[in-house]
């Protein structure tokens, strides 16, 4: 699964990646705005969005190029690696029950 994380801190970073390792997870982090986000979403399985640490432009690039595409987006105001490591729990929950992707 390939995840992609917007937002979150730089200093936290070697952890989210970590987390996600341990998960099985193959994370691509932007802790800032990026140009051609869309481009660098366009092949995720998912999007995590860590809401209190993006800007909005940021934000909206991410939400436009998902809904675009079809990934589901995860919004969670706090940006700490136990978020990230519950986040990544509810999306395997999520596929391998078949539930929705709406959260």
């Amino acid at each position: 699964m390939s995840v992609v994380l917007i937002g979150g801190m730089d200093r936290l970073e070697p952890q989210y990646l970590r987390e996600a390792e341990r998960a099985g997870v193959e994370l691509s982090v932007f802790t800032t705005a990026q140009n051609g986000i869309a481009a660098k979403l366009r092949h995720a399985d998912a999007v995590v969005i860590f809401t209190n640490k993006v800007s909005h432009r940021a934000k909206n690039e991410a939400m436009t190029a998902a809904r675009a595409n079809d990934i589901p987006v995860f919004m969670h105001h706090a940006c700490g690696v136990c978020t990230l490591r519950e986040c990544l729990k509810c999306m395997h929950i999520i596929n391998h029950t078949g539930g929705s992707n709406d959260v």
